[in-house]
């Protein structure tokens, strides 16, 4: 049976065997096994971090590509009505193989600070594969740089949230003890956890066992764990999907929230419609990015009524072309 621990108490390197870190609840052993190690904070409480930078085969470190020629609504997007044109997250060629099977083709994209941008395709698409990439626990090939160094180095760990679609939270705590053991490891970037616990719409939920909960609900205590550290760039694993739509309707306010303070998200969804939410949606389908565009554009372009019809347009266009660099086709 795996040692259960009271909050802030101090272990050794021994009491640590066997332990999985909260952190990677939900990702794939055999692709993180080596790549992470367990450092204790100088106050002697546990803090779990991804370890091992995922580079290049090459080993070179990430470089930054060029900035999106890519228009925005600047009704709806903080950085565009300020004129920033930073980037939070680039990449360039980038590449992923399972085994010896290239599942991402050389994917080429850019997110701006501030923004939201949709990450949308079918189950199996490859979003999943990109976004783990993206915080860093995904071995890849090709130029990934993530507020301005590589995915998963120490300099960005404490700056990056990543909501999965498992529940990466403790079922028999609190959602108020789930926050306050996140805190902790935050430090001085942690927020309030009545703030956090208000944005999320868990309030009155607060003092009961996660256990409790609806699955919304316990999906709202995952992003708050989250939110708790103040990320920079929150990366979210389609984290509307089952929810009713007055709870999804709460979590984009939240959202919109984030970004007008100035942090940058990366929502996937295979619910299209979810596209007229966001500042830049990027269309995947077996592995390539199909489109970089919004919304608006989308239907504009294809002349299609709805954001799936559109997408049924863009995927047979592609079939009808040959492939094009930045794996789009």
């Amino acid at each position: 049976m795996k040692p259960r621990f009271r909050l802030g108490t101090k272990l050794s390197r021994s009491d640590l065997h066997g332990w999985e870190p909260l952190w990677l609840k939900g990702c794939s052993k055999s692709s993180h096994a080596d790549s992470f190690q367990l450092q204790a904070l100088d106050s002697g409480s546990l803090s779990t971090y991804i370890h091992h930078m995922m580079k290049s085969d090459e080993g070179d470190a990430p470089r930054e590509s060029g900035a999106s020629s890519r228009s925005h609504d600047s009704g709806s997007n903080s950085a565009a009505a300020t004129g920033s044109t930073s980037l939070a997250v680039t990449a360039k060629d980038l590449r992923v193989n399972r085994g010896r099977k290239e599942i991402l083709h050389g994917l080429d994209l850019n997110l701006e600070s501030g923004t939201i941008t949709g990450l949308l395709g079918p189950s199996g698409c490859g979003k999943t594969t990109l976004m783990r990439t993206i915080v860093g626990v995904q071995r890849y090939r090709g130029q990934v740089e993530v507020l301005g160094h590589a995915p998963g180095a120490g300099a960005v760990r404490g700056r990056v949230g990543y909501v999965t679609q498992d529940q990466a939270v403790y079922t028999d705590l609190t959602a108020r003890q789930n926050l306050r053991y996140f805190a902790s490891l935050a430090g001085s970037r942690a927020r309030d956890l009545d703030e956090v616990l208000d944005v999320v719409g868990l309030t009155a939920l607060a003092d009961r066992a996660v256990s409790t909960y609806s699955g919304g609900e316990a999906g709202r205590v995952s992003l708050a764990c989250a939110l708790v550290a103040d990320p920079d760039l929150l990366v979210m694993d389609e984290p509307t999907v089952g929810l009713d739509p007055v709870t999804r309707e709460e979590l984009w306010t939240t959202f919109h929230a984030l970004a007008e303070r100035g942090a940058t998200l990366l929502v996937s969804s295979h619910v299209m419609d979810e596209a007229f939410r966001c500042d830049q949606v990027l269309l995947m389908r077996q592995g390539r990015i199909l489109a970089t565009t919004t919304a608006k554009d989308l239907l504009a372009s294809t002349g299609a009524d709805t954001v799936d019809a559109a997408f049924l347009t863009v995927i047979a266009d592609s079939e009808k072309q040959p492939e094009q660099k930045g794996g789009q086709r």
